[in-house]
């Protein structure tokens, strides 16, 4: 259980990114002396430097944590030595469709041959349930040969991340925490050391019901969006107008959630975590989870779509795509954020470089680093718009002005209902 007395003060924060990073910054605020360790070396030159490479941390915000003396910024696993609690957020990407946890393996290595009898692991990178029981905590008793609970062993757990890059209303303190243990002693611990850094932590019984919890969340968004999406396209057939649907049932006070159409899903979950539980329960109980499977096949090919509507309307002016110059506003996967993984944005990018056109793009947020190949990052201008032969919004960024949007360009595809309605404009 946790000591009133001396509750534990020596954080260990393996992987500083979009999860990472935040949790870090918010222990430090609390208190806590945080090891913030990442492979990534020039990451953790950066953040030494005081220069934040996560958008919702401010430079400010690191160079106070760092003037504290209770931050620490490394890639050396010696300075995990100590800890009273480790975070693991690191990625968990697919490689051919399949799970990749080899993070969460090397990760786990790293921290065992520095726990203690008492010390807490928790996992926080998204997963398939069984993962933090199975893997993780097995690789930890292997290698640091200290049982896993009771009063000789080590603590652990889950609490699935529920960061939202971007999101100024729900960040990581007011949004509630989902916490579990192996144990009760465990639990007891994950839940006291997350009661200092959020407003409001949520018990479950188990880890496997955490790491669901996470897939659950990101499935039902997965599957919405691909409803919305389908819809779209079908109303297009038809001549309905599907954004003026979606406004119409938004106003039923129950029963409804509002999701809308866009050009594909993006970042580390929408593309990824559903496939991890539909792999989980293709493997575990040989079933396809078929919502998943038809939600991917959607999302996936939306860029696609895009494109084609895209070939359409210049074909109705009796232009091709290739020669053409295309500029796209956002590359991004959401609004007000520069987390350009797993963008839609990028693939109709790649679509039209690979169909002969010239394309250029505008994103305050994003920088060449995440620039896909052979498209040219520019600023938005009027001389810019009235070059491009189409403008295609993708991401709707504050930063972006529509008056000088509508008032510069030919045509544009506006994937988002940005725009307001105009003869030159058509809407997904």
């Amino acid at each position: 259980m946790i000591d009133p007395v001396h509750p534990p003060t020596r954080l260990a924060v393996i992987g500083q990114g979009y999860v990472g990073l935040p949790l870090a910054m918010r222990a430090v605020e609390q208190g806590f002396h945080v090891v913030g360790f990442d492979i990534d070396s020039a990451k953790v030159a950066r953040l030494t430097a005081g220069s934040s490479h996560v958008e919702d941390i401010s430079d400010e915000r690191l160079t106070a944590a760092l003037r504290t003396g209770r931050f620490l910024a490394t890639d050396d696993t010696h300075q995990l030595a100590g800890f009273d609690v480790c975070v693991i957020s690191v990625p968990t990407p697919l490689r051919e469709g399949l799970p990749d946890l080899s993070y969460i393996e090397s990760a786990a290595h790293a921290v065992a041959p520095y726990l203690r009898p008492g010390a807490t692991v928790v996992l926080e990178s998204t997963t398939y349930p069984g993962t933090t029981e199975e893997l993780m905590v097995g690789i930890l008793a292997d290698v640091s040969g200290l049982p896993a609970g009771g009063p000789d062993g080590f603590r652990a757990g889950y609490s699935p991340e529920r960061i939202d890059p971007g999101n100024t209303v729900y960040t990581f303190e007011n949004t509630p925490k989902v916490v579990s243990g192996i144990d009760a002693d465990s639990l007891a611990v994950v839940q006291g050391f997350y009661d200092r850094l959020v407003e409001k932590t949520v018990p479950v019984r188990s880890p496997k019901e955490a790491e669901l919890t996470k897939l659950l969340e990101n499935t039902f968004r997965h599957v919405n969006i691909a409803l919305v999406n389908e819809l779209a396209m079908f109303a297009h057939e038809l001549g309905i107008d599907v954004w003026e649907a979606i406004d119409a049932a938004s106003t039923k006070p129950f029963g409804y959630l509002r999701f809308t159409p866009g050009p594909g899903v993006g970042g580390h979950c929408l593309p990824i975590d559903p496939s991890y539980l539909s792999w989980q329960v293709k493997r575990s109980t040989g079933h396809p989870f078929r919502f998943v499977e038809l939600a991917n096949d959607v999302n996936e090919h939306m860029p696609d779509y895009v494109v084609r509507r895209l070939t359409d309307a210049l074909n109705d002016r009796e232009l091709s795509v290739k020669g053409r110059r295309i500029l796209l506003l956002g590359l991004a996967y959401k609004r007000d954020t520069g987390d350009a993984r797993e963008s839609p944005s990028s693939t109709v990018a790649a679509r039209l470089v690979q169909l002969g056109a010239t394309v250029v793009a505008v994103d305050p947020h994003v920088d060449e680093r995440q620039t896909p190949p052979g498209v040219r990052l520019i600023a938005l201008t009027a001389d810019e718009l009235q070059a491009a032969d189409a403008v295609i919004v993708l991401v709707d960024h504050s930063a972006f002005d529509a008056d000088l949007v509508l008032a510069h360009s030919r045509y544009v595809l506006d994937t988002r209902h940005w725009l307001p309605d105009a003869e030159h404009v058509d809407v997904l």
